[in-house]
């Protein structure tokens, strides 16, 4: 099994060499790549040095079982033929080809299946706020279906990459020594000390494109007509997003459903439990693999509603995990 990981000099590259190494994925080669700017870069894997190789347009794909893309969107599009030409599975965690027909767009704990019809051996991953949602959806959908769900993110600095929390850390350092100007390259305004309620670019409807990602992600993944509004905020958080989910099923289901629905799920820990102020926050979920949530509740204003408080590492289980994860299905089903 040779696996290649493209774009490994990232901060999702390098979640994905650690969460192979941690899983002890059956791989028996392992080859890098990266840009030009990366190449000559050496990392060792289980007490091996490889060296990055510049990503261009030859035959270094041939002999790759699966190629694990991770080098932005631009990347993707034009080397996609590069990668998969000698049958190498491309799993691509940009969004480039996330809502074409012929791409599977997978969450393994939601609809892996569709991971074993890519007819042009290319598989998306989802956007990492999608993957979050979609995991605590799946348990409530398969009691009653959800007509709509309202979300309101709390997206932290490793959304945007390595170089974003680099700059929310010196910014927080720049802030302490009360510096006049405090830099901002990463996000249109400075995040130390602030909420940004703005993430990708903006569309004629009002939404941005990250709001809009979980709308249309969330129905081709699960398959549905479910309806979601979604409200994506940068927040001052090195690592892990959270997330606060409303959501409207066509039956009544109690609170003690769903939380049972929630503990028998695989993928999702609860914790819940207001009297011992017990409830996922980022601060303590960074490095984990499992979406967790807690403050289940009953929505007031909707007696078929449901509300809950939701937190995941958006490096692994919103990316690098959930690509690793499809791989693993892959390995046991084909």
């Amino acid at each position: 099994m040779k696996i290649a990981i493209v774009g490994v000099s990232g901060a999702v590259g390098q979640e994905l060499l650690k969460i192979l190494d941690q899983r002890d994925f059956p791989l028996t080669d392992l080859v890098l790549f990266g840009s030009k700017r990366s190449a000559g870069n050496t990392y060792n894997f289980k007490g091996k040095k490889y060296t990055v190789k510049e990503l261009q347009h030859n035959d270094d794909f041939k002999g790759v079982d699966i190629a694990l893309v991770s080098a932005g969107g631009s990347t993707s599009i034009e080397f996609a033929n590069t990668i998969t030409k000698h049958g190498a599975i491309m799993i691509d965690n940009s969004s480039a080809f996330r809502m074409e027909e012929d791409v599977p767009l997978v969450v393994p704990e939601v609809n892996a299946k569709d991971a074993l019809n890519a007819p042009r051996n290319i598989i998306a991953n989802p956007n990492c706020t999608t993957i979050q949602m979609v995991v605590s959806l799946k348990p409530i959908e398969n009691l009653s279906h959800i007509k709509r769900v309202h979300v309101s993110t709390y997206q932290s600095a490793s959304g945007a990459g390595a170089s974003a929390m680099k700059e929310l850390l010196q910014q927080i350092k720049d802030v302490a020594l009360e510096k006049n100007e405090i830099q901002a390259e990463k996000f249109a305004y400075q995040l130390a000390l602030n909420l940004i309620p703005h993430i990708d670019s903006f569309t004629e409807n009002g939404y941005t494109k990250e709001e809009m990602k979980m709308f249309n992600e969330t129905r081709k993944i699960m398959h549905s007509d479910i309806k979601v509004s979604a409200s994506c905020v940068r927040v001052p958080v090195m690592r892990a997003h959270s997330e606060n989910i409303w959501v409207e099923t066509e039956d009544e289901l109690s609170v003690a459903q769903i939380r049972q629905a929630f503990e028998n799920f695989n993928g999702i820990i609860v914790e819940d439990n207001p009297a011992d102020k017990k409830y996922p926050m980022p601060l303590f979920l960074s490095g984990k693999n499992e979406v967790f949530v807690g403050r289940i509740r009953k929505d007031l204003t909707n007696p078929k509603g449901i509300t809950f408080w939701s937190v995941s590492d958006q490096i692994r289980k919103g990316a690098a995990l959930n690509a690793i994860q499809i791989a693993e299905y892959l390995l046991k089903n084909k």
